[in-house]
């Protein structure tokens, strides 16, 4: 089978296209013919030899992806060849607390990802993609989606009525507007771009802050709010807009920390969290528990994953590069058919 490796540390052209002797499945495991895959900044990261681990090369990167089952193993009770399966980031997480979890059967690194025209899944780390999706849509899932869905329901128990404030409009951010809406949130969502917060608004927004215009952004959250604040809040940029994320936040509001897209430097006054009770939380993407929750509200709600562009999947390093300079609405993914 094809698969691109990046077979040295520091740069994206260290990928190179490979082949590989296609896996036979072993006991409880499934082989998926991959028929698209998707991107994270974490990929980028990876490859440039920045991410804050460093994993064995080669490697096949790419958590995210969802392909037909090929061929079963032995003892597999949860999927038949023909199923249409999304394999999970964390390889063995099945639920409860993230004290459950492996932390060396990642997806994407350490362990191979979806970047290859197969990929072998324990069947416990996989679960059936939602009917209502596109091969596309369904790329996109298990990072962005499972962590805004873990963020918010898993272990923020979002209720209907509660304000939810979203920063940005990449992968994760869009997710979060979308879930917030449907589970009866009232969504606010920021960006550089007035275009941007419109199109966000079409999704199920009904507020939109431009960042850029009010650098101030928590107190214009705060007006928009009645000066009550928002009760959850989607923390994409780190240290560099966590002040802000305070600011805006409601007594008692849950900050989930996701990201840095704005650094990493930073200073924050840990007597801010005090004085408004906060809950300040990272969010490690989720598990198979919390995957198969949000595929189930993704059918009934008929939620749509936002895809920002779509590349063949041996364009790669042209999409890594889109990714870390582009700017972005939704999540990059590539067509494996293609």
């Amino acid at each position: 089978m094809k698969a691109i490796e990046l077979q040295a540390p520091g740069g994206i052209e260290n990928l190179k296209l490979v082949e590989r002797p296609t896996p036979e499945p072993g006991r409880q495991e499934i082989l998926i013919r991959v028929k698209a895959s998707a991107l994270n900044y974490r990929d980028v990261e990876i490859a440039r030899g920045s991410y804050h681990t460093q994993f064995d090369l080669p490697l096949v990167l790419l958590s995210d992806g969802v392909g037909e089952v090929a061929a079963v193993g032995a003892e597999v009770s949860r999927f038949k060849v023909g199923d249409r399966v999304c394999g999970t980031f964390w390889q063995r997480w099945a639920g409860g607390s993230f004290a459950m979890v492996e932390a060396t059967y990642q997806r994407g690194g350490p362990i191979d990802g979806m970047l290859s025209e197969f990929a072998l899944l324990d069947e416990q780390a996989a679960v059936l993609a939602p009917d209502n999706l596109s091969d596309i849509e369904a790329a996109t899932l298990a990072c962005a989606g499972v962590t805004a869905w873990h963020a918010l329901f898993t272990e923020g128990r979002l209720k209907p009525g509660e304000t939810v404030l979203s920063l940005g409009t990449g992968g994760v951010s869009l997710f979060a507007v979308q879930f917030a809406r449907a589970g009866g949130a009232h969504v606010i969502v920021t960006s550089s771009s007035d275009e941007k917060l419109a199109r966000a608004k079409e999704l199920g927004a009904h507020d939109g802050v431009n960042y850029r215009d009010n650098p101030d952004w928590g107190q214009t959250v705060l007006a928009l709010t009645g000066g009550r604040g928002a009760d959850h809040i989607i923390e994409v940029g780190g240290p560099q807009s966590f002040a802000q994320s305070l600011k805006a936040a409601a007594r008692g509001a849950q900050i989930n920390v996701i990201g840095y897209l704005g650094g990493s430097e930073g200073s924050i006054n840990p007597l801010d969290i005090f004085r408004r009770q906060v809950t300040a939380r990272g969010v490690p993407v989720g598990s198979r528990e919390s995957f198969e929750a949000m595929n189930r509200a993704i059918a009934v709600n008929g939620i749509r994953p936002v895809i920002d562009s779509v590349f063949p999947w041996t364009a790669v390093a042209e999409a890594l590069r889109y990714l870390e300079h582009g700017s972005l609405f939704g999540k990059v993914a590539l067509d494996h058919t293609r």
